[in-house]
């Protein structure tokens, strides 16, 4: 009997290493390919702060050949001063699903916290009414997971603006508006050529609805929008108890130099 015993809890304690090995393969694998999609190793200036807004440099310090050359795939860079949201936007090459880079980092690697990136159906110029980056809320605040924090009122009304990077400009968005919306495609339910639509959508992103109980929808009242506005949209998902719904923070473009 006591021989019985060993054997049982030698058993369990062998299988319980196991398990614990396994899950700390699994968390270091992902902690890995999240790891990948670093900004940090691309930028090779520091951004300072002061009176409460980033005073950004004219290219925010990206080396933009290193970034080619990691995958050519990139061709903008995201930064929301306040949050985490400072990483490489990329959009999937001819052949490629749109959501290519959901599940997959910036180097093409298996990942669950994927890229954040735009859909085919957007320019890669910015000169579209709208854009959309996608990005995932992830449990450990990468990603696009800190754009919540926009939730609340005083963080929505000291960040004030967002950044896009390419190889010849810099972009800046001023940020008006944050709420839960439903999971629709954007691109693909809105005909924005048709101005009559543009402006219906444009009418409803300043005054948002929620679309959850007890979700308060904040923006700013002195936006002007027009039919030249080009809008900038972040999206991200929301909270379990949210449903199927989507947070989206955003930006009409103020300055482009």
């Amino acid at each position: 009997m006591k021989k019985f015993k060993k054997l049982f809890w030698g058993t369990v304690s062998v299988v319980s290493i196991l398990i614990f090995i396994c899950c700390s393969a699994y968390l270091f694998k992902n902690y890995r390919h999240d790891s990948d999609n670093d900004g940090a190793n691309f930028i090779e200036t520091t951004v300072a702060e002061s009176a409460g807004e980033s005073q950004v440099a004219d290219n925010h310090g990206i080396n933009w050949k290193k970034l080619h050359k990691t995958n050519s795939d990139i061709y903008a860079w995201i930064y929301v001063p306040g949050t985490k949201v400072d990483y490489p936007v990329v959009q999937p090459s001819n052949g490629e699903d749109d959501d290519f880079y959901l599940n997959r980092n910036i180097k093409k690697k298996s990942s669950s916290a994927g890229a954040i990136y735009s859909e085919m159906q957007n320019a890669k110029d910015f000169s579209d009414p709208v854009t959309v980056l996608y990005g995932h809320n992830m449990a450990d605040g990468s990603m696009m997971a800190t754009l919540h924090d926009f939730r609340n009122d005083i963080f929505f009304k000291k960040h004030k603006y967002m950044y896009i990077y390419t190889p010849k400009k810099k972009l800046t968005y001023e940020i008006y508006s944050a709420y839960v919306y439903d999971n629709r495609h954007i691109l693909n339910s809105f005909d924005f050529s048709k101005k009559s639509v543009l402006m219906d959508y444009l009418k409803f992103t300043k005054n948002p609805t929620s679309l959850v109980a007890n979700t308060r929808s904040l923006k700013k009242d002195d936006i002007r929008l027009t039919k030249d506005s080009k809008i900038l949209t972040l999206s991200t998902c929301t909270y379990n108890y949210e449903g199927d719904t989507r947070y989206l923070v955003q930006g009409v473009l103020i300055k482009d130099e």
